[in-house]
């Protein structure tokens, strides 16, 4: 949109160049067959590891990238500029599930599964959703119950992210159902435990490509030394994450939309209609300002939401206004895909996987409904 960012300085242009250029070569001449598929490869996450896209703001000595939040920023901007709607699970390893065990695993949990994270031997999902909770995790019926050297899990999980791959998953259950939100308990589980079972990858409507599944718990053991943090603050732990998690959505929408907004562009300068190009026509030249203006707002809206985080500022209200806005921005996709015409209901078309593809932002990490609640709760 030519503006300006200025938190970027050259090393961070330096690594959007390697991430941009991995997509390119590893990911986007192969992304239609897997989705097909499903899924995308387990080996192409080890390719990643390789290349340095996996836990790029992880501390070196840990394994990672050593980089800072704008480096986690750039991986999610390219993702979402090539419409590689299969790898965003990359984001929700490195970016959501990795500060879990940073910020509130044990060193040797650090020392002994980040550096597997970042080369892309492990893979890690977070399990939090159920068939009956979703934005209220305080609803969830998961179970821990304590036993002499340990948990055993019961339960179920749905649309787990990675949830086909994962190698380890972090699964928020209760360990004091009488408490509510006061009750829950983190715990990074290995999924070849006794009891863990996962379900066929879930038909969604758009992302084909990205491995999404249920997952199950039956009498599953765990040690305690695979649960994360303390006991019963599991809650408090989400909650400060949710901030990071809600921002990163909010920039993967802010590029989705600046990126369909570039490819009607183009089309209408391309396509004709009674003998002129589509963008002759007032209405649609008028419509295209219009949303051309929205997505300038929206990246300064997000852009700024970036560098209150950079600066220690950015708190849950804000981070929820940041994802409502431009979540719900990204509306204007039906816009930019009814310009397509037919073409833009065919799937080989990008503006078509966008459509469907870009629409989840408004539902995971909160619904919108959600987001406004948080917010009301600030006035």
């Amino acid at each position: 949109m030519n503006q300006k960012r200025r938190f970027f300085m050259p090393e961070h242009e330096m690594f959007r160049d390697t991430v941009a250029r991995f997509i390119g070569e590893e990911i986007t001449p192969y992304h239609y067959q897997w989705e097909k598929n499903g899924m995308v490869p387990r080996e192409l996450w080890r390719k990643a590891g390789r290349t340095g896209i996996l836990l790029p703001s992880t501390p070196d000595r840990y394994g990672g990238g050593g980089g800072d939040f704008l480096h986690t920023i750039i991986v999610v901007e390219e993702i979402a500029r090539a419409l590689a709607t299969g790898v965003t699970g990359f984001t929700t390893h490195s970016d959501i599930v990795a500060p879990y065990l940073l910020n509130f695993g044990s060193e040797h949990q650090k020392q002994r599964y980040l550096p597997g994270m970042a080369k892309g031997d492990i893979v890690a999902s977070l399990a939090i959703t159920e068939p009956g909770a979703g934005s209220d995790v305080k609803a969830i019926r998961t179970t821990a119950a304590k036993v002499q050297g340990g948990y055993v899990i019961n339960g179920q999980k749905t649309f787990i992210t990675n949830g086909f791959h994962a190698d380890r998953v972090l699964v928020v259950a209760k360990t004091d159902p009488s408490a509510a939100s006061r009750g829950i308990s983190l715990f990074w589980v290995d999924t070849t435990t006794p009891g863990f079972s996962r379900g066929q990858l879930l038909d969604k409507v758009g992302q084909k490509a990205q491995d999404t599944v249920e997952l199950f718990f039956e009498d599953m053991f765990v040690p305690e030394d695979e649960m994360l943090g303390e006991p019963n603050q599991g809650f408090g732990y989400l909650m400060k994450e949710l901030v990071r998690e809600r921002l990163m959505i909010a920039v993967r929408c802010a590029t989705a939309l600046e990126t369909a907004l570039q490819w009607t562009i183009d089309y209408t300068k391309q396509r004709r209609a009674f003998d002129k190009p589509l963008i002759d026509n007032q209405y649609l030249r008028f419509k295209l300002a219009d949303i051309k203006t929205l997505a300038a707002a929206t990246r300064a809206f997000v852009d700024g939401s970036v560098q209150q985080y950079l600066d220690g500022d950015l708190d849950a209200g804000g981070a929820a206004m940041a994802k409502l806005w431009a979540s719900e921005a990204t509306r204007a996709i039906d816009d930019l895909m009814q310009f397509h015409g037919g073409n833009g209901y065919m799937r080989e078309y990008p503006i078509g996987r966008a459509y469907t593809d870009v629409r989840p932002n408004r539902i995971y990490g909160g619904t919108s409904e959600i987001m406004r609640e948080l917010i009301a709760r600030t006035l």
